[in-house]
């Protein structure tokens, strides 16, 4: 027999063994994350740009990699924590009062509301790192996505020291779990 057939021969049964053997395949299972899916979060992190969506509104870019001044009005889109809508949370704004603000508005008053419903507002008269905690009752916490809004009532007007609106630095804001 000529070498051609019997190389040719050889590979036709090769290619027969290959396809005969098949073995176990397995199914592979791939879960999205919350990050991946677009689902809420219950911790914003400033510098996050996964986070941008949830920034209602009153935020500036990052700046320094890790926060974002606000305006004098400025909203999140918090997730709830699990057992939120039972035990209630606790919200925390993480954020600095720059002296810039403070030597220019003196003091200032933070206000913040849950789904339309206040929370105890609190004043500061000094710059430095803040963080502003309040007790979120249960009832609040029932909808997937929950509206946190924040309100001061001195911030620096747009064109004061540079052409944009200026409030406070957030670094962070949360809901966290009781």
């Amino acid at each position: 027999m000529p070498r051609y057939l019997l190389v040719a021969a050889l590979g036709v049964c090769l290619m027969l063994l290959a396809g005969g053997c098949k073995g176990r395949q397995r199914r592979v299972a791939v879960q999205q994350t919350d990050e991946e899916s677009g689902a809420l979060s219950s911790v914003l992190y400033m510098a996050d740009p996964k986070a941008a969506p949830q920034l209602l509104k009153g935020f500036h870019s990052v700046e320094g990699n890790a926060w974002r001044w606000t305006m004098g009005n400025f909203a999140v889109a918090l997730k709830p924590p699990r057992n939120a809508a039972v035990r209630g949370a606790t919200l925390r704004l993480k954020f600095a009062v720059p002296d810039a603000v403070i030597s220019t508005t003196k003091k200032l008053t933070l206000s913040c509301s849950v789904n339309g419903t206040a929370l105890q507002p609190e004043t500061y008269t000094q710059a430095g790192d803040y963080e502003y905690t309040r007790d979120v009752d249960a009832k609040l916490l029932a909808a997937d996505a929950v509206n946190v809004e924040f309100a001061l009532d001195k911030f620096i007007p747009a064109g004061t020291l540079e052409s944009r609106e200026l409030g406070v630095i957030a670094s962070s804001v949360a809901f966290e779990a009781k």
